[in-house]
């Protein structure tokens, strides 16, 4: 078995992910992870896949025709640094990353940066926008999984964000994963 991560995108209507889960089965393949979204009209997905490799390659020939089907462009790359598939061991201690403010341009990079001078790994971020109650404008929230590194202390992290906390007048939260 070959592992691949496939990335879609498309206008979004019905049956996008149906079209894609059926390229993957008729070549015997097993649809193993998948993060999908709809953002601002348009789908995107990632997905991991298995599969056998002596389907391989008919499964990428494939691909380019759900962009004629039914609108989805997919790409597909080898998982794994080496091509193999093989699962690398994430190391670290898992947290939990939650932002609440007034939105303003800059705050993922401020934030990401922070994350990123403690050596902390983003897992996974979602964020979105919405409307602040009583029109008070719009607020920016945001959640993130990150995974600080051996030998870093959650107080240097936690240091890190609050400082900018106070510029960006946001609420952070740095917990502990279950």
């Amino acid at each position: 078995m070959t592992t691949y991560v496939l990335t879609a995108i498309g206008d979004d209507r019905p049956g996008l992910v149906a079209a894609l889960a059926a390229a993957v089965d008729e070549h015997g393949g097993n649809w193993v992870d998948s993060q999908l979204a709809l953002l601002a009209g348009k789908f995107a997905g990632i997905v991991q896949v298995e599969l056998p490799d002596g389907e391989v390659e008919a499964f990428l020939a494939a691909l380019p025709a759900l962009a004629d089907e039914v609108g989805l462009d997919v790409e597909a790359s080898a998982a794994g640094a080496d091509g193999s598939g093989a699962a690398h061991a994430v190391e670290g201690v898992p947290f939990r990353l939650r932002l609440l403010g007034q939105d303003r341009t800059g705050m993922v990079r401020e934030v990401t940066s922070a994350l990123t001078s403690q050596g902390a790994t983003i897992d996974a971020l979602r964020s979105w926008a919405r409307e602040a109650p009583e029109g008070g404008g719009m607020l920016f929230e945001a959640e993130a999984e990150v995974r600080l590194p051996g030998g870093v202390e959650a107080d240097g992290v936690r240091d890190a964000l609050e400082r900018i906390a106070a510029e960006l007048m946001v609420d952070l939260e740095l917990d502990a994963a279950e």
